[in-house]
């Protein structure tokens, strides 16, 4: 029987296990999970009384790492809620941006000092496009979802239901790799001021509505986003736009934040395959279209 080589990110996977950090595979050269999607499940195995998705696969199981990393050269996803880490993902302007445009590594810089904060010191990673990855400790007792843009333009972060490539990966353009070792710092207070979602303002109403708003909007979001990530491939970026101007209504009424809304389809989207950046101009096209044609609760 043939036995399969050893793979460099065996050795990557189970250094990240090793700290406590649940991995998974992503298809080798790629950021897509490699385990199969919820309608082509076969209900056996880990699966055999509900499907599971990758962030309950991802595990800190050495046996299981080393079963998996020696069949292929998988990438390896970091299940950062699980991990109990937050991530800054600080991306870089797209090849037909304008050439004074400032990436997010810029753009977070601007941030620190207006904040009157010098740049965290922590475990950071070179991404193959020129970006990076911040990571930090999730604050104890507080469960942050996925950002897109809300620290700023092509600044994101990867918390509870998102997750990010981790080092030791490659893709067509380059590796991943570690440009600072340094101990994994826990979030700055005023980082998390600005990534905890505003409270929503006391509305006075006439007469209470008979569905409260915000249950229903959560339900049509979470809806929505399981429409998205069993949408068939060829069809995901149209149902990623229909899906989230569906739910645009309810941010256009003030039942949902725009940013809970934005970071539950941008997990969904990358979950079923698309890019972040595809994902989040699509994301954000959808809100504002829907924002514009957007009726009243009373004649909706």
């Amino acid at each position: 029987m043939t036995q399969h080589p050893p793979y460099a990110q065996l050795s990557a996977a189970l250094s990240l296990a090793a700290r406590g950090w649940p991995v998974f595979p992503l298809r080798p050269g790629t950021k897509t999970p490699a385990l199969h999607s919820q309608e082509r499940c076969p209900r056996t195995g880990n699966c055999t009384a509900d499907h599971m998705k990758w962030e309950q696969r991802a595990t800190t199981d050495p046996a299981v790492i080393t079963r998996c990393w020696t069949h292929k050269p998988y990438n390896i996803g970091l299940a950062t809620g699980p991990a109990g880490l937050i991530v800054v993902d600080l991306d870089t302007p797209k090849a037909n941006s304008s050439q004074d445009t400032p990436g997010g590594a810029d753009n977070f810089l601007a941030l620190c000092e207006r904040a009157g904060q010098a740049v965290p010191i922590t475990f950071r990673i070179r991404t193959p496009s020129g970006g990076a990855h911040l990571y930090f400790t999730a604050p104890a007792g507080i469960r942050l979802g996925n950002t897109a843009g809300r620290l700023g333009p092509l600044i994101d972060t990867r918390a509870h239901g998102g997750y990010v490539v981790a080092p030791g990966s490659t893709t067509p353009a380059g590796q991943y790799d570690v440009t600072d070792p340094a101990p994994v710092a826990e979030l700055p207070d005023w980082l998390l001021g600005l990534l905890q979602p505003p409270a929503l303002a006391a509305v006075r109403r006439l007469a209470a509505p008979a569905v409260s708003g915000s249950s229903a909007a959560r339900a049509a979001l979470s809806a929505e986003c399981a429409a998205v990530r069993s949408a068939p491939v060829k069809q995901a970026n149209n149902t990623l736009n229909r899906s989230a101007f569906k739910v645009g209504r309810f941010v256009a009424w003030g039942d949902i934040t725009r940013e809970e809304v934005e970071g539950a389809f941008q997990a969904a989207g990358e979950e079923r395959g698309l890019t972040v950046a595809e994902c989040r101009a699509t994301i954000r096209s959808a809100l504002d279209s829907s924002a514009r044609t957007v009726r009243t609760r009373e004649t909706a």
